[in-house]
């Protein structure tokens, strides 16, 4: 990934370094619904390698608010169990990846 690359053209596909992010998170995280896999992508434009735990399920939250508004773990981080917190962790550890290339 070059994240100083600002556009890449190719016919009609554009590639930008934000498409460069989201590729690798999508590669680590198969699966994800496409706009929480753009939350996670700015997460890994703002926050980087110091992205919290706190932050991606903030992230989460904002989507499943969307999607599912009644669900149980739609409270701050804190105040879920140390079990529902560590469920956020690969995605903290792709997030890191995504920005610092395979590194967490």
């Amino acid at each position: 990934m070059t994240a100083a690359r600002l556009a890449h053209t190719n016919r009609r596909t554009t590639v930008t370094y934000i498409d460069d992010i989201r590729t690798a998170l999508d590669s680590q995280t198969p699966g994800l619904a496409p706009e929480l896999l753009d939350l996670y992508t700015l997460l890994a434009l703002v926050q980087g390698p110091n992205v919290r735990l706190a932050d991606i399920h903030d992230a989460w939250a904002i989507w499943r608010s969307r999607t599912r508004p009644d669900h149980r773990s739609i409270v701050p981080f804190n105040d879920l169990t140390p079990e529902v917190q560590a469920l956020d962790q690969p995605y903290a550890d792709a997030v890191a990846r995504a920005v610092t290339g395979g590194q967490p």
